[in-house]
């Protein structure tokens, strides 16, 4: 019997399983009903009708479905249903590899933190559906130029989504590496040409982002279906704080004794703090990330205990940092880098003067911290401040360690788990 061969997975659609359109119908305790109504978003790709790819895995059909109407209402009666002018509304400038499922949650992923970061040119370089980067400046070159460098390792192959129109400068710089997507509200004219030179690079024009910033406070319904067919039904996360006047000052009470952080955030550390609890807000859970200067310094995701995930951020800050340095001084890749094993170990050197960069960071907790453990990994490393949601029973602990460090930190009385 042939083996078939596996890289003909990649290359191929997953037969399309799924109707034309789809309902989604609510019922209270008197029958009276409520709906969702979705049609399936399509596009013709060398002269056929075509859905997704496939879903996750080449195996996996998949749909992609447009929200045309909806009657649902929850929480005093507010529509809860986004009009689908985003992801689902995205023009597809260049196929290169049709898109799939992953391909789009990437995007969506990323517009998940940049609708908290719309006041100034951003990027989100997405992988996994998760930030290897990101980054905000004056400028859209500099921030994907930060957003890259951030992760260049894990950037290979990731989509990469901006908040503004795409220039010529940027597209060059983006098209001397390998993604798979890259999505913006606009392209410069000969950005496409640039990027018709990469075969298989997906470009998506969301014109939809524009309005980004009004999905700030919207939540959706989400789905997840369990294995056995049940399925569970929430309202999608929403930031609370989206400026300073909405951060909590870090202080409780335990034995009737009142404990509160000394040290204030300097200007500097608080708009950090909304930048890194912005990018929290698209990062898997259990999460702890560090924010420096408007860009990331080292994210660690998907971990089950917060004091494991506060050092995989910080041992990632540091290998990401001798990565970007030996890259800039040499042109060379950290891993790859043979040639002088004594200008290799006195970069390393330098990396751990610095601390990986995160002397001066924000530290950031999508939970609170249940004991000072966790904080104390930022603090040994110098960073200037900590955002978390508060209300562990020991956060009198943990403000006791802040203090020790002379570490600011605020609360934002809101978790912001992501699974």
């Amino acid at each position: 019997m042939k083996t078939p061969k596996l890289s003909a997975l990649y290359k191929d659609f997953a037969e399309d399983l799924f109707p034309e359109s789809m309902e989604i119908v609510f019922r209270d305790g008197s029958g009276k009903a409520s709906s969702l109504h979705y049609e399936k978003v399509e596009w013709q790709v060398d002269g056929q009708t075509r859905g997704l790819r496939y879903g996750e895995n080449p195996d996996q059909s998949a749909a992609l479905y447009r929200p045309v109407a909806c009657n649902l209402a929850l929480a005093d009666g507010q529509l809860i249903q986004a009009p689908g002018d985003l992801v689902t509304n995205a023009q597809l400038l260049q196929f290169g590899k049709h898109p799939g499922k992953t391909n789009l949650t990437d995007v969506d992923s990323a517009l998940t933190i940049l609708r908290y970061l719309m006041d100034t040119p951003a990027c989100a370089i997405m992988k996994h559906n998760n930030p290897s980067g990101v980054a905000i400046a004056s400028t859209v070159a500099e921030a994907y130029h930060e957003a890259y460098f951030a992760d260049r390792v894990a950037a290979f192959g990731g989509a990469v989504i901006f908040n503004r129109e795409l220039d010529l400068d940027t597209a060059r710089a983006i098209a001397e590496s390998y993604c798979e997507v890259v999505a913006a509200p606009a392209f410069a004219d000969g950005v496409m040409k640039i990027f018709a030179a990469k075969k298989n690079l997906r470009v998506m024009s969301l014109p939809g982002i524009e309005k980004l910033a009004r999905y700030a406070p919207v939540r959706n319904v989400e789905f997840k279906t369990l294995l056995d067919g049940g399925c569970i039904t929430q309202l999608s996360f929403a930031s609370a704080v989206r400026s300073s006047d909405d951060l909590l000052p870090a202080r409780t009470v335990y034995k009737e004794i009142e404990y509160s952080v000394r040290r204030e955030p300097t200007k500097q550390e608080l708009s950090d703090m909304l930048f890194g609890w912005a990018v929290e807000a698209g990062v898997t859970s259990n999460s702890v990330i560090y924010v420096k200067n408007g860009r990331t310094v080292g994210i660690g995701t998907g971990e089950q205990d917060r004091v494991g995930v506060a050092e995989i951020a910080r041992d990632k800050a540091y290998r990401k940092l001798e990565d970007r340095l030996c890259w800039e001084r040499y042109g060379k890749a950290w891993n790859e880098w043979q040639d002088s094993p004594a200008q290799k170990l006195q970069l390393a050197e330098e990396v751990r003067s610095l601390h990986g960069g995160l002397g001066g960071s924000v530290m950031v907790s999508d939970a609170f911290f249940p004991f000072r453990d966790g904080l104390l990994v930022g603090a040994h490393e110098g960073v200037g401040a900590v955002i978390q949601p508060g209300g562990s029973m020991r956060d009198w602990d943990v403000i006791e360690a802040c203090n020790e460090h002379d570490v600011a930190m605020k609360f934002t009385g809101q978790r912001s788990f992501r699974h």
